[in-house]
């Protein structure tokens, strides 16, 4: 444990030092002379301006997908932050209230995962290796768990099921369960853009949809213990935000990656799967049973389910 506090206060003494220098440049200080209302404007349309440059040069040097994928990527990300909003009015939510988000959650991201990253994979699969799609699609769900259980060895952070209880009651602790988001929001956001990157826009927003939709607990649970240990409301969203602004990244490779190499995007895809199943199952569903059996859980991961089952239909 000394291992992982000694890891939380490297991240946040870099991240102090890189805001002591940001507020001694002068750039910095004459942002901070113009008037409120010019002064955001200015961050505005930087920020605008940004996008434009991001997004024109992919459309030019990819397209369309691949410029429509990476939006995905960026809204589903950005639901991280929405669900952290309730934390700028409470500090604590129903048990009861949040388990259901989590297992509503689960029930999304699974149907997602099995109609479509799962199917459309086997279906691609046998396509360049007929009657083979399903192995193919069998190993690269393999890779993806391995890739998260390595990656769960390897960096230092605090699980999922800590989160409710008073174990989340330290600095340290808070900012090592941030990286785990951080952690599982990248192949989040690799599944979206690997899922447009196979040329099948309905089932890539099927899919930004339940990522987004799975986000909005995610969003919660690291903001209100950030709330909790004195942080101003507007920084724990804003925190909870960038964890979820990793899912572009995760986006962006996944869709350039099965755009430039199509004979991949089996492998891709059932990656993607196997690294969701993997958070499903080791973190969020643990998460609504730690403190015994909630039906409420239960029955929310199902209609979840269902809903994005009935979604992915009716867009099919």
């Amino acid at each position: 444990m000394s291992y992982l506090t000694d890891t939380a206060k490297l991240c946040q003494r870099r991240l102090e030092d890189q805001f002591v220098r940001l507020q001694a440049t002068a750039s910095y200080q004459q942002w901070l002379a113009m008037p409120p209302l010019q002064r955001w404007l200015a961050v505005v349309g930087l920020f605008l301006l940004s996008q434009l440059l991001v997004f024109g040069s992919l459309y030019l040097i990819f397209g369309k997908v691949v410029v429509i994928g990476f939006l995905a990527s960026v809204l589903a990300g950005l639901a991280t932050g929405a669900g952290a909003l309730p934390a700028l009015f409470f500090k604590n939510i129903s048990k009861n209230v949040f388990n259901s988000m989590l297992g509503a959650a689960a029930g999304v991201m699974l149907a997602a995962t099995a109609f479509s990253l799962l199917v459309p994979g086997m279906n691609y699969g046998n396509l360049i290796w007929p009657g083979r799609g399903i192995y193919v699609v069998s190993i690269g769900m393999l890779i993806g768990a391995l890739f998260l259980h390595f990656a769960d060895r390897q960096l230092p952070h605090v699980h999922f099921d800590s989160v409710p209880d008073t174990q989340l009651d330290s600095f340290n602790k808070v900012w090592l369960f941030i990286i785990a988001i951080t952690i599982h929001n990248f192949p989040e956001g690799m599944s979206v853009g690997v899922s447009f990157g196979s040329g099948e826009l309905n089932n890539g927003v099927v899919l930004a949809v339940a990522i987004a939709l799975q986000n909005i607990p995610e969003g919660l649970a690291v903001a209100l213990p950030l709330v909790g240990l004195g942080y101003k409301p507007w920084r724990a969203v804003a925190i909870a935000t960038l964890t979820g602004l990793v899912e572009p990244v995760g986006g962006l490779l996944g869709i350039t990656m099965v755009t430039v190499f199509t004979s991949i995007l089996p492998i891709a895809m059932g990656f993607a799967a196997g690294a969701m199943l993997f958070v499903i199952s080791e973190e969020i569903i643990p998460e609504t049973h730690a403190n015994g059996r909630s039906r409420y859980a239960t029955f929310a991961l199902m209609i979840g389910f269902i809903v994005m089952m009935i979604l992915d239909n009716a867009l099919g």
